[in-house]
């Protein structure tokens, strides 16, 4: 199985080093020197890391004969892969890869149908749901344990139990406001 690790974003210096926007709860398992990662675009790789840091708060990456400012810029954009085990879980209980939760199923409590997980936004407070409605329409969960109280890898589903105003139709939380 492949995952989505990693966006190259702009050069920095001019031996080669570029910035990444991490996509994995793991950078120090999938971005580590020595890795050999493929590409998207596929012309640009597979690429091997030879050298990882951090500088002001970002990653940097080296890769493998890639020893200038032109050739880093040229890699701008590029998605990086990494060939995942589809058996392999995380070591802590209550963890979980992306691939797990892709098209996962959410309902709340109840059981009401909310959608299913169509993507995972990992921001620096919290990691999101991207949640498509039946309708098409999307609805954002912040992945917290107050709001996805159970994840049920066996059923396929995470269970939600939003605040009001989180999920409701913006026609339901106006025609809830006029009723107070």
């Amino acid at each position: 199985m492949q995952l989505v690790v990693a966006r190259i974003g702009r050069a920095h210096g001019i031996k080669g080093d570029v910035t990444v926007e991490v996509r994995t709860d793991e950078p120090e398992l999938r971005l580590a020197p020595g890795a050999v990662l493929a590409t998207d675009p596929a012309a640009t790789g597979p690429l091997t890391i030879e050298t990882g840091r951090v500088h002001s708060g970002r990653l940097l990456l080296r890769f493998e004969g890639v020893n200038d400012r032109s050739a880093a810029e040229a890699l701008r954009n590029t998605l990086l892969i990494a060939e995942i085990d589809p058996e392999e879980l995380p070591e802590e209980e209550d963890e979980y890869y992306d691939h797990q939760l892709m098209d996962l199923d959410v309902v709340t409590r109840d059981g009401t149908e909310i959608g299913r997980i169509t993507e995972i936004s990992h921001l620096p407070s919290q990691d999101l749901f991207i949640v498509e409605r039946p309708d098409g329409s999307e609805v954002m969960i912040p992945f917290v344990e107050s709001i996805v109280v159970e994840i049920d890898l066996e059923e396929q589903r995470a269970v939600v139990d939003p605040p009001p105003g989180l999920i409701d139709d913006q026609a339901e939380v106006a025609s809830s406001r006029d009723e107070s």
